[in-house]
């Protein structure tokens, strides 16, 4: 168990190079950046913190967030058109998407309109509300796509909270899992994902970290979180696996 009186740092003094693979800073998309200049402001932010790496995952979600590698592709060419004339060389930016394993996800995975990380690591997630129905057929498809899956945000599903089993069946079934950052402070999402966050951190079961950064607020919280040492003890092996992985 974690005790409350250990001492804390910061988290950002530690994040130094991350490469933040999971995050909502393309402009116009979807529920994260508005403008282009929403997205500058949060890459600056996140550039006090040492933080200069990017693959930006915009929702793909039917009938809400409907983007295609077009739109993505054009949102990111906004963007880098905008640094470039701030001269803000010094940020590196790729694109992906944060796929939601919706009743339209199979359709576009087969047509090749999904958006890997790094070419082979496929961002999915799942509704807060309730489980994909269709999400082992969907995660089976995407393996024999050769696809590795990367389940975002774990911690947040809560109607697995009382269903830990899930988590070590997903992870014996070749799911990776991708932490948010955000998830270690209450503040966030609550006291019940802080809590799963850390025993999942405990149990060496979370691959890989991102902000999932959608607005400044966001970034400020994150500036503002403090950690206990045991859990950065814990968290820095994935920091590392994050930049080695997707540097």
């Amino acid at each position: 168990m974690f005790s409350f009186f250990q001492k804390k740092t910061y988290l950002v003094d530690y994040l130094h190079g991350l490469v933040d693979m999971h995050n909502h800073i393309l402009p116009g998309i979807d529920d994260g950046a508005k403008t282009v200049d929403d997205s500058v402001g949060l890459l600056k932010g996140f550039g006090e913190m040492g933080v200069t790496h990017f693959i930006c995952t915009p929702h793909i979600m039917h009938n809400h967030y409907d983007n295609t590698p077009e739109t993505i592709q054009q949102a990111h060419t906004t963007l880098i058109s905008k640094l470039e004339k701030n001269h803000l060389s010094n940020i590196s930016i790729a694109y992906a998407a944060e796929h939601m394993i919706d009743d339209n996800f199979e359709t576009i995975l087969e047509n090749g309109q999904v958006i890997a990380l790094k070419d082979s690591f496929l961002l999915v997630e799942m509704s807060y509300l309730q489980p994909s129905f269709n999400f082992e057929i969907a995660v089976e498809k995407i393996a024999k796509l050769k696809y590795f899956p990367v389940l975002a945000h774990p911690e947040r599903y809560m109607y697995f909270h009382r269903k830990y089993g899930t988590y070590q069946k997903m992870k014996v079934n070749g799911i990776q899992f991708q932490l948010n950052l955000l998830s270690l402070t209450p503040e966030s999402y609550g006291s019940s994902v802080q809590k799963m966050a850390l025993k999942l951190l405990q149990d060496h079961l979370v691959d890989f970290v991102g902000s999932d950064v959608h607005n400044l607020r966001q970034l400020e919280l994150l500036k503002e979180t403090t950690i206990q040492n045991k859990v950065l003890n814990l968290l820095l092996p994935v920091i590392e696996n994050t930049i080695e992985t997707f540097y």
